[in-house]
Formats: C-alpha cells, sequence, structure tokens
C-alpha cells in the first residue's frame, strides 16, 4: 500500500446518502450556505456556533423545550453556557423505541446469551425508578455501580437519568481501594453491583469485595444476577437485596422524565488516577446527549435499526458513549469480558452473527488480533461493517494497514480521540473525506481545535499541544468537591489562558488531518527536544519479537535519556543482536534522537483498567518516587518489575 494514496475513499453514493450530508443541505438551505464539504462545514461550525449548536438539536430531533438562548458568554471557555433555558431528560432521549424490536444484544464471553426488546428495556426501567424514588432517591442524588457491561446496567443508568439522579460506574475487576478511591468521593445513596462475572472463561467471585465495599460506603446494594449467586452475596452484604426483591413490588407502567436544564449533572466519570486520587469529572445531560448526537449522527452515520458495538467496560468512558447510540434508535451491542476468550475470533464472530455497522475497539486490540496471525477478512462475513473505530491509544500506521489488508477493504477506519475529560472526542473520522494510513481523519465539528507551540501559537507541519479555543456543550460542568473550581481550572486552563489545553502531543497533517504523538506530560526531552512515546511504539510493536513497550525519560547527567521496556513475545530473548535490531528500527524508522539509550526487557508492562499503559506510573518507580494510586491499575504487581534495575544505575 503506498502512502501517498489513501487507504478509504468514500463513495459519490456513500456521501450523497450520509446523514452528515443531509445536515449540511439543511445548514446551506435555513442560512443560505454553499457549504460542499467536511473543511467548509467545521470552519463554519465553529464560527457560527450558536447555528451549528441549534441545527443539531433539530436535526438529530432531541426531545426537550430547547428555550430561546443557544449560547450565553460565548467568548469565554469558564464562562459559557449554551442551551440556559432549555429543559430535557436524558432518558427520555435514549428511550425513543417501543415494541419487539431488539434494543439491545449481550453477549458474555461465550457463556451468556441474551436480546432485549425496547418494551423489555423500558419494564424494567420503569420498575427501577419506582424503586429508587422508594428508597428516597432523586434530583442530584447519586447512584454508584460497579456492574460488567451488561442490558441491566443500562436499564439502572437510564432509571437514574430519568429521575435526575446522577450515574456513576466502574467495572467489577476495580480493586476494593480503587472501587472506594471512586465512589468514596461522591456519597451516593445506592450502590449496585454483580454477583460474579466471567473473564478468560473463568468464573470471578465479587461477593467479598461487594459486602466490604458496601459497609464502607454505608449505603443500601442491589445486588444484580449475572454468573454466580446473587442471593448469597446479598444475604452477606449488610443492607443489600437482589435486583428481583428491589423491583418485586412494582409493575411496569409508563415512565416519568423529570424535565431538567441542559447543563443539569448526568454522569460523574473519574480520571485514571494513576499518579494519585481519581478526579471525579462531572458531565451534563444536555451536552453529554449533544455531543453524542453530534458525533454517532453526524461523523459516525449512524442510523436507526443499525448495530452499534463498542468493546468496553463501565468503567472507560466508551461505555458511556455506546449507550447514547439508543437516542438514534440503534441496537446496542454489548460485550462483556475478554476480547480473546474462547479465542481471537469471539468478536469477529459476534459481528458476523448480528452484523455490526459499526464496530468500535482499541488500538491495543487491532494489534493483538494482528500479531495473531488472524485475518478477519477472509475467515468473517463483514459484509455489513461500514466503519471501524478505534480509541485508547494512537493507532499506529501499521495498524491502519492491517485494518484493510486483515479485517475489511472496503471499511471506513476512523481512529478518534478525546477522553473522559470531554466525555466524547476532540478528533474523529467523517464519512466525507478519505482515510490516510496513520491518521486521524478530522476535528469535530462545533470544536476550534488547534496545536499550539509552547509560545501558545498556532502551528503547521510540526508538533505541539493539542488546545480547543472556545467552548463546548460537552465540557464539564465542574469537578465534584472542587467548590472553587481551582482543581478543574488547573487540569485544562493553567497551560493557556482561557484555552482548553488537552495534554494530547499533536500534529496536523497536510490532509488536515491529525497525528496523536502520545500524552504531553509522558513526552520525552533528550536534549531539550520533545518527542512523542507514540512515535516509537510505532516503530518496535511492529516487530515480531516484541509484544508490547512503554517507554519513559530517565533523568541522567542533567538531561534526560530515553529508556525503553519491552515485553517479548514468547520463547524470545533479548540479545545484544535483537537490541541492535530495535535500534536500528528506531533510527530508520523514527530519528537518530527516537533511540533509546537503554532497552530493557521486563515480564509485564502496567495498565490501566481501560488497557492503556501508564508510562508516569513506571516513571515514578524508575526515579524511586512513590505512586500513589496503584488501584487504577488492571496489573498493579507489574510496577515492582520497574523497581531498582541494575541496567539504569550506568
Amino acid at each position: 500500500m503506498q502512502d501517498n494514496r489513501p487507504l478509504w475513499v468514500p463513495s459519490d453514493e456513500a456521501v450523497a446518502k450520509s446523514p452528515i450530508h443531509a445536515f449540511m443541505q439543511r445548514c446551506n438551505a435555513d442560512f443560505g450556505l454553499s457549504l460542499s464539504g467536511f473543511e467548509d462545514l467545521h470552519a463554519w461550525s465553529v464560527a457560527e456556533r450558536k447555528k451549528f449548536w441549534s441545527t443539531v438539536w433539530d436535526f438529530c430531533g432531541v426531545k426537550g423545550k430547547r428555550g430561546a438562548q443557544v449560547l450565553v458568554d460565548g467568548d469565554s471557555m469558564l464562562g459559557a453556557r449554551f442551551f440556559p433555558d432549555a429543559t430535557l431528560n436524558f432518558a427520555e432521549n435514549l428511550l425513543p423505541g417501543r415494541g419487539e424490536g431488539d434494543a439491545i444484544v449481550f453477549r458474555g464471553e461465550d457463556k451468556v446469551e441474551d436480546r432485549w426488546s425496547w418494551d423489555r428495556l423500558r419494564a424494567l426501567v420503569s420498575k427501577l425508578q419506582q424503586a429508587f424514588k422508594a428508597q428516597g432517591i432523586g434530583k442530584g442524588d447519586r447512584i454508584a455501580a460497579m456492574m460488567p457491561n451488561m442490558p441491566e446496567t443500562v436499564a439502572a443508568m437510564l432509571a437514574a437519568a430519568s429521575i435526575g439522579a446522577i450515574w456513576s460506574s466502574c467495572s467489577p475487576d476495580f480493586g476494593e481501594q480503587g472501587v472506594l478511591d471512586r465512589f468514596g468521593q461522591i456519597g451516593p445513596k445506592l450502590f449496585i453491583a454483580c454477583d460474579a462475572y466471567w473473564y478468560s472463561g473463568k468464573l470471578q467471585d465479587v461477593g467479598a469485595k461487594v459486602a466490604a465495599v458496601a459497609k464502607s460506603l454505608g449505603v443500601p446494594t442491589l445486588v444484580v444476577h449475572y454468573a454466580g449467586d446473587a442471593e448469597a452475596v446479598a444475604s452477606n452484604t449488610p443492607g443489600a437485596s437482589t435486583l428481583e426483591a428491589f423491583i418485586a413490588p412494582y409493575e411496569a407502567g409508563e415512565i416519568e422524565f423529570t424535565q431538567l436544564g441542559f447543563a443539569h449533572p448526568l454522569y460523574i466519570l473519574f480520571s485514571s488516577g494513576t499518579t494519585g486520587v481519581p478526579k471525579c469529572i462531572v458531565h451534563s445531560a444536555g451536552g453529554t446527549l449533544l455531543q453524542h448526537l453530534k458525533e454517532q449522527r453526524l461523523h459516525c452515520g449512524l442510523e436507526a435499526g443499525e448495530r452499534l458495538f463498542y468493546f468496553t467496560t463501565c468503567g472507560w468512558m466508551m461505555w458511556n458513549w455506546l449507550v447514547s447510540g439508543l437516542a438514534s434508535g440503534a441496537t446496542l451491542c454489548l460485550f462483556d469480558g475478554s476480547p480473546f476468550a474462547p479465542d481471537g475470533n469471539v468478536l469477529f464472530d459476534y459481528a458476523e452473527t448480528e452484523k455490526f455497522v459499526i464496530f468500535g475497539t482499541s488500538a491495543k486490540y487491532i494489534d493483538a488480533v494482528r500479531k495473531g496471525g488472524l485475518t478477519p477478512r477472509q475467515s468473517h462475513d463483514l459484509s455489513s461493517l461500514r466503519l471501524m473505530t478505534s480509541t485508547g491509544s494512537p493507532l499506529s500506521p501499521e495498524g491502519f494497514t492491517f485494518v484493510y489488508e486483515g479485517i475489511k477493504k472496503d471499511v471506513q477506519l476512523a481512529s478518534i480521540s478525546g477522553g473522559t475529560d470531554i466525555v466524547s472526542c476532540f478528533v474523529l473520522g467523517n464519512p466525507l473525506q478519505p482515510v490516510w494510513r496513520g491518521e486521524i481523519q478530522g476535528p469535530g465539528l462545533g470544536l476550534a481545535v488547534d496545536v499550539w507551540n509552547d509560545d501558545g501559537k498556532p502551528v503547521r507541519g510540526e508538533k505541539g499541544e493539542l488546545v480547543c479555543t472556545k467552548a463546548f456543550p460537552s465540557m464539564p460542568v465542574m469537578f465534584w468537591n472542587d467548590p472553587d473550581g481551582a482543581k478543574y481550572r488547573a487540569a485544562y486552563f493553567d497551560r493557556f489562558d482561557d484555552v482548553w489545553c488537552h495534554g494530547d502531543f499533536a500534529e496536523w497533517t497536510e490532509h488536515g488531518g491529525l497525528i496523536i504523538h502520545g500524552r504531553s506530560d509522558a513526552t520525552l526531552n533528550p536534549g531539550g527536544v520533545r518527542i512523542g512515546t507514540a512515535e516509537i511504539y510505532n516503530q518496535v510493536e511492529q516487530m515480531e519479537e516484541v509484544a508490547e513497550a512503554l517507554c519513559i525519560g530517565q533523568e541522567w547527567d542533567d538531561d534526560v535519556r530515553v529508556i525503553l521496556f519491552v515485553r517479548l513475545a514468547a520463547g524470545v530473548t533479548l540479545t545484544e543482536d535483537l537490541v541492535k535490531a530495535i535500534k536500528t528500527r528506531i533510527r530508520t524508522g523514527a530519528s537518530p534522537r527516537h533511540v533509546p539509550a537503554k532497552v530493557i526487557a521486563v515480564a509485564d508492562i502496567p495498565r490501566t483498567k481501560s488497557g492503556k499503559i501508564v508510562e508516569l506510573a513506571v516513571r515514578e518507580v524508575v526515579h524511586g518516587r512513590p505512586v500513589k494510586n496503584q488501584e487504577a491499575l488492571a496489573n498493579p504487581e507489574a510496577l515492582r518489575l520497574f523497581s531498582g534495575l541494575e541496567e539504569l544505575r550506568s
């Protein structure tokens, strides 16, 4: 595949049928415009945010009263208010369907299969709403859930949102302290947990953890049956009941949707917390809904009845993004467990059976499929698949190539990037432009995304900070327990005055796309030159001998030297020849400045629950500094592998 040719180009027919094209034509008609492509549309959406966001509201059919004002104090990022007169209910917008059609399809590895109609989903939401009210839960109260990615979790969130309660969730693989580090900060009125879950074909018991967390939180607990004995877990947990007992007194009826302000809190999401106690990021109902509708309808082309899948847990913001697909009338395809249980074909089997239209996953998963020697393009019928999205970390150029050579030739591949901070994307795909190898297609509509240098000047053709210079609806409402907003301002606005600095090291491309080179706080500075870690990973992780890599800068001799840790493939030893081959690959594929001073083999690499490697935590360990919140990690024991290494003393 030649780098000077796009990997995918939308057909004229596909463009003409896309919702974003219809949206553009509507804008042209309503406002007397002559927008003719994505770049035109994006420029207008940023210049005319009032017209753009009000058209998104109307085009996507938001249920609620919009009010007269669209944007107040729009010139101030921290002071701006979108739709200050509007009222709506998030859950009402996510329950457009009725009848026996599929609202949710569920797979729990190869252990559990289920299918929920819109009527079945609405019935459970109705019963849970009544039960929550009977518990005295109402507007502004928090409900915390340690749950698998299963239909009951979606129903509980919708019931919470229907009455104006605030939802917060994590996955059941979090340790006890990790759960308390999150939920202990927000004072929930109810704790929801599963009885057990499956991972890699093994039953994972959480009964003792549920009891311990419930005791520490000191609130009633709701135990949902999944893979274990819900009655036994409930009986061993003070103040607990099973889901069946909790909703038994209530009959399913019409759901009451409390109408709330656009900025009313909907979700509390948590930062990864690998360098301290997780930040509690509060997102609004209106901002989340409008931003997700824009991304899913316009950027992803999602239509009613289509199958939407994202491989995620309830501890990652992609779960919150996924469930919003209901608002477009899509069918959610949920999966819980390991994507390699019973083998690496399980998600592609699911995609073939359910006819996924959108398949969302992580860059690490795509790389694992490639390294596993799988070729779904040959083994599976993926004819329904229109869009594949990738996030969690930058997708390497080789990952792009593999999707087209190994998964599907005529699919749109959208590498996307944003995060928990905005519960959405700053940069992502769109159906109107080509896909170029290694590049994110472009910025999100309505988002004034740019790349700035250290002096706060926009740059092209060089790396810098990813910023957003104008306010947008899905900015956090606040951080919990941050009454004067100091933590919030410090997180995003300390670097540049009244400009959101996201913490990504980024670069515009000649095609108007973007490349994310890694997190800014993990960039390397040998000799004072900033290097993105992703540039090194893109080279070394393509070598069959290397399963995974992690790179840090070690303070050394009044400078910083690059240290590369590698987890090798099974049966491979780090010989002098392999070290030389790794360095040569990095020198020729990236630059001499990227070549590490040391290459060190390790048995494992620490990562968060959502699969992101934790360069900062490893950097702290290497320098003998404590890592404050190891509960945020999926494998905290791996940190010990980086402590006191003899190789780093010379």
